[in-house]
């Protein structure tokens, strides 16, 4: 933006005026006028970045506000509503209901080297076939309770029992409740619980969980967001990455997904090849959308084996551990820590400031230390 400055100056000096006799009248001068314009635009474009800056926090509808997840307009009611996180199952078997409408979707490893999904949904409203529903592993109880979220899930091994127990754990448990039902479409008799909107609300009530956030949590701000007229491009950082794809295979070789960038969206467009089954979109059956996401989290963590059936232990509170940042088509390296049970996961660059995410949903992909993922068909190995 420039400053214009317009200065009027208007004067009568020495002015002799004769009338009749010859008398000479007094010089006579006119008051300086400043006119001061500011923020003008020097161009059509500034001047539509301006008017798009001015707007961004004008709701497109009365009683709309940002989301604290994702920075997009929600209505009130949903934004002061606790989430729910649903473990969701992705083998060739799996049946996926509603995984697009997932605003952050994690995926970990769980035994025998296939993957497990945790959707965390804000709005939760309109589900009539959510699932299928699988069993709990606990460290995902940890990455739901920094959401403060219901953890919806179906039973589970004894070690998820010390977390599930506690009494500040609010989960629903398909095993114990009534509200979930096996559908017969789905070919198989593992992959196959669902639950509803209602069977949710029935079972919140029935426990006497409160739909509001718990004390102080409201408060805390999750993921920072980029203004929506100045979106994070990583072109800031002159390390950045071009990451038109990131090959998540080496590190959940039985899943094999992959992100695709979609310069016309913005996107991160999702694929998978199951083994056993076709490479493709990975697509939600409740409507046939494929999955995409703004911001790809990929985060390097600690993990034991913990018998010789596979089970696995990651260690969700940590700091200054490795990591990467992905969003509109670049990457850059990152560190993450998490210093309480409910306290939220940060991220930050490598000057140590936090990174801003972008408007929209997040896919946070935890690896194991010591694995491997591609963009571009190079190479990245954990640092830690």
């Amino acid at each position: 933006m420039k400053r214009l400055q317009v200065l009027l100056l208007i004067s009568l000096s020495s002015a002799f005026l004769l009338f009749g006799c010859g008398k000479k009248e007094e010089e006579i001068a006119e008051p300086v006028v400043e006119q001061v314009i500011d923020d003008v635009p020097e161009n059509e474009e500034e001047a539509e970045k301006v008017e798009e800056e001015s707007n961004e926090d004008v709701p497109p509808e009365e009683g709309m506000v940002r989301s604290r997840i994702t920075n997009e307009w929600v209505t009130e009611e949903v934004n002061n509503t606790r989430p729910i996180t649903v473990m969701i199952p992705n083998t060739k078997t799996a049946s996926q209901y509603g995984l697009s409408k997932a605003d952050v979707l994690y995926e970990c490893n769980v035994e025998g080297s296939i993957t497990r999904l945790m959707a965390l949904f804000q709005d939760w409203s309109d589900f009539d076939r959510l699932g299928n529903v699988r069993s709990c592993r606990d460290y995902y109880v940890y990455w739901s309770f920094e959401w403060d979220a219901f953890y919806i899930h179906y039973g589970g091994p004894f070690y998820i029992d010390e977390v599930i127990n506690r009494p500040d754990t609010e989960d629903i448990d398909g095993l114990s409740s009534s509200n979930f039902w096996r559908a017969d479409d789905t070919g198989n008799s593992t992959d196959n619980a669902y639950v509803d909107t209602e069977g949710i609300m029935s079972d919140i009530k029935k426990l006497g969980y409160d739909l509001e956030y718990r004390d102080g949590y409201a408060d805390e701000q999750h993921y920072i967001f980029a203004p929506t007229g100045s979106p994070n491009t990583l072109e800031q950082y002159s390390d950045a990455i071009t990451a038109n794809k990131v090959d998540m295979s080496p590190t959940y070789p039985v899943t094999n997904c992959y992100f695709v960038y979609n310069s016309e969206t913005g996107l991160y467009d999702r694929y998978q090849h199951l083994s056993g089954g076709a490479d493709g979109p990975h697509v939600d059956k409740a409507n046939n959308q494929q999955l995409s996401f703004k911001n790809i989290i990929i985060q390097n963590t600690y993990y034991e084996v913990r018998d010789q059936k596979g089970y696995l232990a990651f260690q969700c509170h940590d700091n200054t551990r490795d990591g990467w940042f992905f969003t509109n088509g670049k990457g850059i390296h990152v560190t993450w820590e998490k210093a309480s049970d409910y306290g939220a996961t940060r991220y930050y660059d490598d000057d140590g400031n936090e990174i801003q995410f972008n408007t929209g949903k997040t896919m946070v992909c935890i690896v194991e230390d010591g694995d491997s993922f591609l963009v571009d068909d190079e190479k990245i190995t954990s640092a830690n």
